[in-house]
This record gives structure tokens, C-alpha cells and sequence, in this order.
């Protein structure tokens, strides 16, 4: 199954342009969109879970027409926003199985069993009969992954799941969605650029509202080798670099300052040729070196 999304835009009341003319194929597995807060991945997130209208374009999954047949996308979505609010005096088994009839799940024995599945698949078994707002940050995510895995759904949407988890809880969570990946089509839309390196297959990056570049990851990391360059600076060069080189971005390694600059050839005296990553990718994308320059040699037939 393979979500599709063709020319969606949005626009606020207020003028805010959030999406423009997305386009996206979305196969079945891990996808990553990676974006900036204010991007617009929230936004198409909330349209493609049926919560908010675009203004235009088009999107299905298989046969289903996910902007109109809203009910049907509903029967086999699984989301998990951003924030999900919990009731907090209630436990985690009896909220789960609460949500498993709203998903009509009608038979008492046979939704003990898929509670017990979740619970034990996420980890909470054995706090099960604890009160949710004793939860910490990390088990609450995974209860609302509990609640969107109920009913096998073949579309699973989640919303910067691993933001404000510790380094274990986000392990296990990225390696939940990994196990979802194989029988599912998985959008993982986040601004942590570690989330789409480990775990997905294809990406997107968006930036105000468009897609910039949309690639295998791996494969993006392989054509930047020999365009990423390093050099160390003082605070104060920084500016003169930026007005000379296409300087992507700069990082503190131990206290010093070391700035990744694009070019195709050795870009001056002190540079080094550094091993690229999707962060290079990232920021080499939003700052316009790739993406839309690669779409444009598409077009006339260039490698």
C-alpha cells in the first residue's frame, strides 16, 4: 500500500501560507519528513489524519481517497499527535480498552487480549493499573502508541514522537515504529535529524511549507561526498566566511567553532574535505544547494 499525495496547499486565515503544492510518495515502511517547527509538517500531518481541510490537491492510500472518504481512512489510521492528552485518573488498562470499543472492538475477551498485547508490545504492563497522570513524558508517548496501534492500522502518523525523551525511551520507541514499518506505511515527521539517519528508508524535507528535496537518505549522504568542507574559524571570521562561501552551517566541537561549507572544488586555503551526513543534507537543502538544483538537471537530463 502506498500513500500518495499530490499538489496539497493550505492556507491560514491569517495569511500564512503552511503548505504549498506538496508532492509525495509515501511506500509502505518508514518515511521521514524532517522539518524545521513551522514548516508545515504538523499541518499536513493534521490533513492527512482527517482533522483539518486543505484547500486544494489530492491524496489516497490504495483506493482510499484520504481527503474525502474520511470515515474509511479513520477505520485504519493510527496517529499519534505532538501532544495527546491523557485522562489522569484513569489506568492504562481500563483507558485502553475504553478507547478499543470506540474502535469497535465489541467482544470483552477479545479485547483483553489485544489490550494485553499492546501493553506488553509498549512496555507498560507492569504499571498497568497505574494512574496516568503518574506517567512520566516517555510512558505517556508510549500509551498514545498504544492507543494508535489499536486495530492494525495501515497508516500510522506520528507527530515529533521522540521530542523530550530520554536517549533509552527513544531506542525503544524508534525501534516500535521500525517493527509497525513492515506491514505499514509509517510517516514520521520530526525535527530531529538522528530519528530519520537510524530508522527510515525514504525522507522528504520540507522548509515554509515546500518540499525541498525528497530522496533514499543514504543515498543523498552518498552524492554529497566531495561537495562538504571544514574548516575551523574564530567568532569573528564567521561573518567574512558567510559572505564568501556557501557556509551551510557551523557547529562547536570542544569549544571551537567549525563551520561545513558546499562546493564542488576546494573551497580555499585551511578547508578539509569532511565525510558528509544527513545534517549536511539537511542544511545543504535548506540553504538551496541541493534539492531544487537536482530537480532542475532532472529536467534537462543531466545526472
Amino acid at each position: 500500500m502506498t500513500l500518495q499525495i499530490r499538489d496539497v496547499s493550505k492556507t491560514y486565515a491569517n495569511g500564512v501560507q503552511a503548505l504549498k503544492n506538496v508532492t509525495l510518495t509515501i511506500p509502505a515502511g518508514m518515511y521521514g519528513l524532517l522539518g524545521s517547527n513551522g514548516a508545515g509538517k504538523s499541518t499536513l500531518m493534521r490533513i492527512l489524519a482527517t482533522l483539518q481541510e486543505a484547500d486544494s490537491g489530492s491524496a489516497t492510500l490504495g483506493e482510499i481517497d484520504v481527503l474525502n472518504q474520511k470515515d474509511v481512512v479513520r477505520q485504519t489510521l493510527g496517529y499519534l499527535p505532538q501532544e495527546s492528552g491523557v485522562y489522569p485518573k484513569v489506568n492504562a488498562e481500563e483507558l485502553l480498552d475504553h478507547f478499543a470499543i470506540l474502535k469497535g472492538m465489541a467482544g470483552r475477551q477479545a479485547r483483553k487480549e489485544v489490550v494485553e498485547t499492546l501493553l506488553r508490545q509498549t512496555n507498560l504492563w507492569d504499571v498497568r493499573k497505574q494512574k496516568l497522570g503518574g506517567y512520566s513524558g516517555g510512558m505517556r508517548q508510549r500509551f498514545g502508541m498504544a492507543v494508535a496501534l489499536l486495530g492494525h492500522p495501515k497508516l500510522m502518523i506520528v507527530d515529533e514522537p521522540t521530542a523530550g525523551l530520554d536517549p533509552a525511551e527513544r531506542v525503544r520507541f524508534l525501534n516500535l515504529l521500525c517493527e509497525l514499518g513492515e506491514n505499514s506505511v509509517v510517516l514520521l515527521s520530526t525535527h530531529i535529524i538522528e530519528d530519520v539517519s537510524e530508522v527510515c528508508t525514504r525522507m522528504a524535507i520540507i522548509d515554509k511549507g515546500e518540499i525541498l528535496l525528497e530522496a533514499e537518505p543514504r543515498r543523498a549522504i552518498e552524492e554529497l561526498h566531495g561537495r562538504i568542507w571544514s574548516r575551523e574559524i574564530s567568532r569573528e571570521a564567521h561573518p567574512d566566511l558567510e559572505r564568501e562561501r556557501a557556509v551551510i552551517s557551523t557547529k562547536l566541537y570542544a569549544g571551537r567553532t567549525v563551520a561545513h561549507v558546499y562546493s564542488d572544488s576546494t573551497p580555499g586555503p585551511g578547508f578539509e574535505p569532511a565525510t558528509p551526513d544527513l545534517e549536511d543534507v539537511y542544511f545543504s537543502a535548506i540553504a538551496g544547494r541541493i534539492g531544487r538544483r537536482r530537480e532542475h538537471r532532472e529536467r534537462e537530463g543531466r545526472p
